[in-house]
């Protein structure tokens, strides 16, 4: 008999998310998504955070995509987060989804 899935995985990240991190970040989220379907990730306010972190969140965002599991972040990006979106000039080219996951911004028509 399989086990029920349990819906909803929500991962506390530390103040540091960095390149020293990501391998430990990827595990954590690899090994949430094990039987769950959605994954909602909190990232500290005070985290600092380097442009390897923005790809980490990215890749697992896509692949949670194509395994048709959801991938969130509980609050939209702020202080760290965001000035590394800006400076890569990620915000620039962002697409409705990519505001809405990013920055929790609804299309309004």
């Amino acid at each position: 008999m399989d086990t029920p899935k349990q819906y909803h995985e929500s991962i506390n990240l530390p103040d540091v998310l960095s390149i020293r991190s990501v391998s430990e970040l990827y595990s954590k989220f690899s090994d949430a998504f094990q039987g769950r379907d959605t994954i909602v990730v909190d990232i500290p306010e005070s985290a600092e955070a380097d442009l390897s972190f923005v790809q980490l969140i990215e890749s697992s965002r896509r692949q949670a995509k194509s395994d048709g599991k959801t991938f969130k972040l509980s609050t939209p990006a702020r202080g760290s987060v965001l000035k590394v979106l800006e400076r890569a000039g990620f915000i620039e080219s962002f697409d409705q989804e990519d505001a809405k996951f990013w920055l929790h911004k609804e299309v309004a028509l």
